[in-house]
C-alpha cells in the first residue's frame, strides 16, 4: 500500500494528472463512498433511496434526505412563497425519492450497477464512521451528486485527497463533513432561488449585490475567475450575519460555475482600499476561512490583499493564526495598483486601479419576472432529470468497473474502461446544464444582454478596453 499524508508534487494530483499512487488513492476513495452506498441500499432501502435528481422541486426547495426540516423559500424564486417545511412534508419528500420523484424510479443503476466486490484490487483502509458525522447512508449519493454539479466527479474527491495529503480516510472524513454541512445549512437553497426571495427571508442578502460588495469580473492571468471584494462597503450591522453567510455561499457556488476546466481556482482581491476599523468584521473572517478550509478545498488560487492601510496590520494579528498553512501560503499583499497587473492582465483589470485598462463599471441586473419559467415546466424538466440520471447511474456503473479492473477475472482493461469515463463526463457535463435552468433560479451573470455564464456551462467575459 503506498505512503499517505504526503505532498502533491508540481503538475499532479488532477485529472488526468495522477501518478500511479495517486491513482490508487482516488479508487480507494469510490470504493468507500460505493461501499456505504451498498450498506444503504442492502438494508431495504433502496426504494425510499430512490433515483438522484437534481436539487430543487416545482413546489419549494426541499432538505435533501434526513436533513433539517426548517422554512424554505419557493424555487420558483417568488419571494412570497416562503414556506414552512413540516415534519410530514420532509417525511413525504424522503419517500418519494429526493425531489419529488417517483420511489419506484429506480433506474438502471439501482439494479444493473454491479457491487464492488469483496477483492478489487484495491487497499483496505479504516471505515469511516457516518454516526460520528452525522450523516446516513441514505444522505451520501444526493449529497456526492448535488456536489459534483456540471463538475468531472473525480474533481471534488481529488480536492478533499489534496487537501488531506492523499490520506484516503481523511480525506473521506472531511468530504462526509462538508456534505453534512451542505445539508445542515440547506446550500440548496441558494442555488434554487433568486435573490428576491433570499432577500425576503435574510435582511439585507440584495442590497450586498446592489452595492457591489463583492462580484467576479474576469479571469486572471491563469485563467480564474477574479472575485474582487470591496471592504470599505461592508458594515456589519448592515445585513444579518445569516444574510451574510449566504451571500458568501452565492458567490461561492456562482463562482464554481464560472471555474472552466482545466482551471480549478479562483483568484479574491480583497481591495482594501479606504478600509477602517467600522468595516472589521471577524465572524465573516471565521466563516471564510473555514469554506476554503472546510468546504470548498483546494479552490482558492490565491487571495489578494490590495493597498491595507496601517490599521489593519493590528487586524492580521489577529486573523494570522486562524489560518490553514495552505491558506496562508496562498494569501498575497500588494501595495501598490501596478503589482495586480503581476496578477492579472491590464486588459482584464478595471481602470479603477492604475495601469488597468478595462472600463467596465459593475451594474447589478435585478431579476425579472419570468426567467425562472423553465423551474416551473414540469414536463420539460421531468426530462431533463431522466437525461441526467440516465449519464450518472452508467457513471456510477463505470466507476465500479474501474475500481474493480485489475483485480476482476476477465474485466477489461484499464485504458479502455478510463477512456470510456472520460467520455462519458464530457456527456455528464453536457445533460447537467441541459437541466440547470430547469433547477437553477438564473442570476445577475446570466441577465446581461452578454451572459457571461452561457447555456453549455461556459463563461464569456466582456472587457471594454
Amino acid at each position: 500500500m503506498p505512503k499517505t499524508d504526503l505532498p502533491t508534487p508540481p503538475g499532479t494530483g488532477l485529472v488526468g494528472k495522477l501518478t500511479l499512487d495517486q491513482k490508487e488513492y482516488l479508487k480507494q476513495m469510490w470504493a468507500e463512498i460505493f461501499h456505504i452506498m451498498d450498506a444503504s441500499e442492502n438494508n431495504n432501502s433502496r426504494q425510499s433511496f430512490g433515483t438522484p435528481v437534481p436539487p430543487s422541486t416545482a413546489e419549494f426547495a426541499p432538505p435533501l434526505p434526513g436533513s433539517s426540516t426548517a422554512s424554505s423559500i419557493s424555487s420558483t424564486g417568488d419571494s412570497n412563497s416562503i414556506k414552512s417545511k413540516t415534519a410530514t412534508a420532509a417525511t413525504a419528500t424522503v419517500k418519494k425519492g429526493w425531489f419529488g420523484t417517483s420511489k419506484g424510479s429506480s433506474g438502471p443503476g439501482s439494479s444493473g450497477a454491479a457491487d464492488v466486490p469483496e477483492s478489487t484490487g484495491v487497499s483496505a483502509l479504516p471505515r469511516v464512521n457516518l454516526a460520528d458525522i452525522g450523516l446516513t447512508p441514505e444522505q451520501l449519493r444526493p449529497a456526492l451528486w448535488n456536489n459534483i454539479l456540471g463538475d468531472h466527479p473525480d474533481s471534488l474527491l481529488l480536492r478533499f485527497l489534496r487537501a488531506r495529503k492523499w490520506n484516503v480516510t481523511n480525506g473521506m472524513t472531511m468530504i462526509l463533513k462538508a456534505f453534512k454541512w451542505r445539508l445542515d445549512d440547506d446550500i440548496e437553497e441558494v442555488k434554487a432561488n433568486n435573490e428576491d426571495a433570499l432577500n425576503a427571508k435574510y435582511r439585507g442578502f440584495k442590497i450586498q449585490l446592489e452595492m457591489g460588495k463583492s462580484y467576479i469580473h474576469g479571469t486572471d492571468k491563469l485563467g480564474r475567475p477574479v472575485v474582487y471584494i470591496n471592504v470599505r462597503l461592508h458594515r456589519p450591522a448592515d445585513q444579518d450575519p445569516k444574510a451574510l453567510e449566504k451571500f458568501t455561499i452565492y458567490v461561492m457556488e456562482t463562482g464554481r460555475l464560472m471555474i472552466q476546466p482545466p482551471v480549478e481556482t479562483a483568484c479574491l482581491v480583497f481591495d482594501m482600499t479606504g478600509f477602517g476599523l467600522a468595516n472589521m468584521d471577524y465572524g465573516f473572517v471565521k466563516f471564510l476561512v473555514q469554506c476554503f478550509e472546510a468546504y470548498y478545498p483546494e479552490s482558492l488560487g490565491v487571495l489578494v490583499i490590495h493597498k491595507a492601510p496601517f490599521v489593519f496590520w493590528g487586524v492580521w494579528k489577529i486573523i494570522e493564526p486562524w489560518l490553514d498553512p495552505v491558506v496562508a501560503s496562498k494569501i498575497r499583499f500588494t501595495r501598490s495598483d501596478k503589482e495586480l497587473t503581476d496578477i492579472i492582465d491590464e486588459e482584464h483589470l478595471p481602470d479603477r486601479f492604475e495601469g488597468g485598462k478595462d472600463k467596465s463599471v459593475y451594474q447589478y441586473i435585478p431579476s425579472t419576472e419570468n426567467e425562472n419559467s423553465c423551474m416551473k415546466d414540469l414536463e420539460t424538466k421531468e426530462q431533463r432529470v431522466d437525461e441526467w440520471k440516465a449519464i450518472m447511474w452508467k457513471f456510477e456503473a463505470l466507476t465500479r468497473e474501474w475500481v474493480s479492473c485489475n483485480s476482476a477475472e476477465g474485466a477489461r482493461s484499464e485504458e479502455v474502461i478510463e477512456a470510456e469515463r472520460q467520455e462519458l463526463t464530457k456527456e455528464l457535463r453536457e445533460v447537467y446544464f441541459r437541466m440547470d435552468p430547469h433547477i437553477r433560479a438564473r442570476n445577475l451573470y446570466h441577465r446581461s444582454d452578454a451572459p457571461v455564464l452561457q447555456a453549455d456551462g461556459s463563461t464569456v467575459w466582456v472587457y471594454s478596453n
